[in-house]
């Protein structure tokens, strides 16, 4: 019989011991359980869902992220990227299930999220003919514009979340900085404390946040102990408007997707990603989205959080991901286990949110200096990130103009900061070798 490889957690390949990896595999479901149930929460409340089907689409947000997660892990045929990355709901959606979902029904929503899921992945199939358009310094300005636009979601988690009533109150600052320096402290150690530096910061501040009377658990007392996702539990609907609304943010996702798996290539192998990973991951970014929409998900996506967990940590190991997103199938068939975390406050997350978006910037910065700097590039970089994430900061200077430009450019810094650092990468003559 083969015996397995046995790897350590900086290899890619390879089977890392249980004991090892299952801290470190949880350690990044705890980064993104709430970034993942945060879509569903809004919507629900936005679209007066009751608590049943709340309840169920929570579940099944759980269940969707893990099967995706894996298929991202270990691929089959071209379906997957083979390398770290973490799939959860993609908040990138809000805006458009706000207004699209009081207009014409959740079901509308779905409808459109199984056709886009299908699209991304026509488009995942077009990555290698369009290489040319995702050159180094663009991937890295992405890279940049994730870390940037997250930031503000990090500071958000770290004050309560903006939706808290008691946003910014000191108990959510002390928390969060409890979280923070607790990591920073675990950072200075060597092995396990380190690897599991985010672990310890986030269960610390969970603890803290406990006996400070800031966590309610009548959720956790009065959820189920098992309960199987459930499949449809909304009635598909299909109109033309949602779905070209829906369409323009798979376009959005697929960019941001590439970042994120640029970002992983770039921060945690420390090398560009090849046009198989890119290819392989948008195409199960789509399939996964519109598997998603089958059990009445918002579309799925890979997790820059995670991006920045891996580019923090340079811990790299499928298995060890893996285990990760067992755990997150275990809770998507264990309620109760799942409420443990849907109440930790989220000034817990901000503390860690803060450095992990942090570090997706730093990987951008780092794979944009691998390349030379000259007067051309530097004129991108200027105007790629001044107009990208300047406008993505001050949407409401797009108000005057047709609303589909605020819709597309308005609220997604990393999608006009990738269409600006293409199109002026196409256009700007080449400075010719001498």
């Amino acid at each position: 019989m083969k015996k397995t490889k046995k790897s350590t957690i900086y290899d890619l390949d390879g089977t890392v011991e249980l004991k090892t990896a299952l801290p470190l595999g949880i350690q990044h479901i705890l980064a993104m359980f709430l970034g993942n149930i945060s879509p569903i929460l809004i919507i629900s409340g936005m679209l007066q869902m009751s608590t049943s089907l709340k309840s169920a689409l929570i579940q099944n947000a759980m269940f969707v992220a893990a099967i995706a997660t894996i298929i991202q892990l270990y691929p089959f045929w071209r379906i997957g990227s083979k390398l770290p990355i973490v799939m959860g709901t993609s908040s990138g959606f809000i805006g458009t299930a706000k207004a699209m979902g009081v207009a014409y029904g959740y079901g509308s929503l779905m409808g459109a999220a199984l056709i886009g899921g299908f699209i991304e992945v026509i488009l995942g199939f077009f990555i290698k003919p369009l290489r040319k358009l995702f050159p180094p310094i663009v991937t890295s300005l992405v890279i940049i514009s994730i870390g940037l636009s997250l930031l503000p979601v990090g500071i958000s988690y770290f004050g309560g979340g903006s939706s808290a009533s008691d946003f910014g109150s000191i108990e959510h600052l002390i928390v969060g900085s409890f979280v923070l320096v607790v990591i920073l402290i675990a950072r200075q150690f060597q092995g396990t404390i380190n690897h599991a530096s985010v672990l310890i910061g986030i269960v610390s501040g969970y603890i803290l946040s406990i006996c400070m009377g800031m966590v309610d658990f009548k959720q956790v007392v009065e959820a189920d102990w098992f309960s199987l996702p459930q499949f449809m539990p909304v009635s598909f609907s299909f109109h033309i408007e949602v779905i070209a609304a829906m369409l323009i943010m798979f376009i959005a996702t697929t960019v941001e997707t590439i970042g994120n798996i640029s970002g992983i290539a770039n921060g945690g192998l420390d090398r560009e990603a090849s046009i198989e990973e890119l290819q392989g991951g948008v195409i199960a970014d789509g399939l996964g989205s519109a598997f998603a929409a089958l059990f009445g998900v918002l579309p799925n996506t890979s997790f820059a959080q995670n991006a920045g967990l891996v580019t923090a940590t340079k811990i790299v190991n499928r298995f060890t991901i893996l285990t990760g997103a067992l755990f997150l199938l275990l809770c998507g068939f264990c309620p109760k286990l799942s409420a443990i975390f849907s109440v930790m406050p989220q000034s817990v997350l901000g503390g860690a949110a803060v450095i992990m978006f942090s570090m997706i910037f730093v990987s951008g910065l780092r794979s944009l200096t691998r390349e030379k700097i000259d007067e051309r590039s530097a004129l991108i970089i200027a105007v790629a990130l001044g107009l990208g994430i300047g406008i993505g900061n001050v949407p409401h200077v797009l108000d005057q103009l047709p609303s589909w430009v605020g819709n597309i450019f308005g609220e997604n810094s990393i999608i006009l900061t990738f269409v600006i650092a293409t199109f002026m990468n196409l256009i700007l003559p080449k400075k010719k070798q001498v």
